[in-house]
């Protein structure tokens, strides 16, 4: 698939040979790059639709988004380092929502300064801000009719970047989203209609002080829902070609 992950699509079974159609069982289990362990799921058995009005139907399974999610997750994927200079073309997989809402910043101290004034307090000159991100789970991916969820449970550290190039962690939130997107075909396109159903932030760690995280968390869910979110949307309307 890329440089993290690969695909296993050999037939689990002989082909079935029926008189009007062929059915191809196909494993469809995604794996970390070189790493060929197992994911700790189990794939259950579902069926295509009978219906004959097109010459290929292809169904993937919940287990294979399942094993994509655990292959990335394994690999790092959703481990992310952003810092003040970081641009939205960096945004990578599921963290799309938290990086491209910083964009929206010149992330410094002085803006989290602003938020939260224990951190104005602990660092009175204002430094450039780095922010690591990362899943501390493997985001679970659920299937549903026309639509399919993704819960995210992850963490957030927020450094500032000292004159010498050395990091002093200010604080550690911890991350809970779940957000869904509804598919539909129109003129032979898979669009897509994002929407986050809820985004939670909770203090792990501190070295400013204990501090209420609501505005902080009210701000970034602001920015998602009226800029974020409409302009993924806006990208998912175009839809992607199907073949």
């Amino acid at each position: 698939i890329d440089d993290l992950a690969e695909v296993d699509y050999s037939l689990n079974s002989l082909p079935a040979v029926f008189q009007p159609f062929i059915d191809l069982d196909l494993k469809g289990i995604v794996y970390p790059a070189g790493n060929y362990t197992g994911p700790p799921y189990v794939a259950a058995p579902f069926t295509v639709p009978d219906e004959s009005d097109s010459m290929l139907y292809l169904a993937f399974s919940e287990y294979f988004f399942q094993t994509s999610s655990f292959a990335y997750y394994t690999a790092g994927a959703f481990n992310i380092t952003i810092a003040e200079e970081a641009k939205s073309g960096k945004l990578f997989y599921l963290f799309f929502f938290f990086l491209q809402t910083c964009s929206y910043f010149n992330i410094s101290t002085e803006i989290f300064g602003s938020i939260i004034p224990e951190v104005a307090k602990y660092s009175v000159t204002p430094y450039p801000v780095m922010l690591k991100l990362m899943a501390t789970e493997i985001p679970i991916i659920s299937l549903e009719q026309d639509s399919f969820t993704v819960e995210i449970q992850g963490s957030m550290e927020v450094l500032a970047v000292l004159p010498d190039s050395t990091t002093q962690s200010l604080f550690t939130m911890n991350i809970a989203a779940n957000t869904s997107i509804a598919l539909n075909i129109f003129d032979q396109k898979l669009m897509g209609s994002l929407c986050l159903n809820r985004l939670r932030f909770s203090l792990a760690h501190s070295n400013v002080g204990f501090f209420e995280i609501s505005l902080l968390e009210n701000i970034l869910s602001y920015i998602l829902q009226t800029e974020v979110i409409p302009s993924a949307n806006a990208k998912l309307s175009k839809g992607f070609p199907l073949p």
